[in-house]
């Protein structure tokens, strides 16, 4: 038989379902179709084949001899089709970027404003994980990954600098934190336990707290000062918003510690359009926190 003829490819298939489902009813169902329709694109593919392919059975229908081996070809070329649009499919289909970010850092600041960058470009799917320090790239299936550089990097990454690392700190607004005269807690993260003793050796003429309390991640340490259990030494970057709220006051400001916070990717990688538009919208979001982090207080 030459390729032209062969029958309607809609016919086919309603015979096909026809005889895997067993029923013209099951077959309608599946095909979103009538049960009238089903039946009548059967009957024209046997009248354009010139074939019985089903016959009455009881209140219902079954395959003839022809039909069952019709079917069984149908069966497996549809499948085979079926096959191919998949794997065509999932080729075309945009690979989600996979986004490391340091914990309190997605929390307090990347998760607020990343639905900013979905209503842009709805299209790309953004995957979080949480992490810090190396990053190993191809075991992890990481995309971009932001880090503070405080640790070795690998001479293979490719690393944009991001915002610089300003810490200060701050106290819940309105409470009587004694900051001014050292009657005040002091809380720190064991993430960074040398965050107290950095700034108080920095700044000799701030009062001593009379004792540090330490919680296991920025988050949490971050949440205690805003409770007012204490004054937390935060980065800029993680109470900005709060700050901005009125919820937490920096009495004494930011200072950079020296560090800052860095986009990693690996070296040698060709990046789709997609993960470029998230380089540039990360880029973008930091230079906002660098200009609020030289405006006064009152104004961020």
């Amino acid at each position: 038989m030459r390729r032209s003829e062969i029958p309607s490819l809609d016919d086919l298939r309603a015979f096909e379902t026809i005889a895997r489902l067993g029923s013209i009813r099951a077959a309608a169902e599946e095909l979103a179709l009538t049960h009238g329709a089903v039946s009548r694109r059967a009957a024209n593919l046997a009248a354009a084949l010139k074939l019985s392919l089903l016959e009455p059975e009881g209140r219902g229908v079954r395959l003839t001899s022809e039909g069952a081996h019709l079917a069984q070809a149908a069966t497996r070329a549809l499948g085979t089709i079926s096959d191919a649009l998949q794997e065509i499919r999932q080729h075309n289909a945009p690979t989600p970027i996979l986004l490391s970010c340091e914990r309190s850092l997605a929390m307090r600041w990347l998760i607020p404003r990343l639905s900013g960058f979905q209503d842009r470009f709805p299209e790309t799917e953004v995957h979080l994980s949480t992490g810090g320090g190396a990053v190993d790239f191809g075991r992890a299936r990481v995309t971009l990954a932001i880090r503070r550089l405080d640790f070795p990097l690998h001479p293979g990454w490719h690393v944009q600098s991001l915002m610089p690392e300003l810490m200060g700190p701050v106290h819940a607004a309105g409470a009587s934190a004694g900051l001014r005269d050292g009657d005040y807690v002091a809380l720190g993260s064991r993430t960074r336990p040398e965050a107290w003793d950095t700034w108080l050796h920095d700044h000799p003429e701030a009062p001593r707290p009379r004792s540090i309390r330490m919680l296991d991640h920025h988050f949490l340490m971050i949440e205690a000062a805003l409770a007012g259990l204490g004054v937390a030494m935060a980065p800029f970057v993680l109470v900005r918003d709060e700050v901005a709220r009125n919820r937490l006051t920096a009495p004494l400001g930011f200072d950079p510690d020296g560090t800052e916070y860095g986009l990693i990717a690996p070296g040698g990688r060709v990046e789709p359009s997609s993960v470029l538009a998230l380089r540039d919208w990360l880029v973008q979001q930091a230079a906002f926190e660098l200009k609020a982090s030289a405006l006064p207080r009152e104004l961020l």
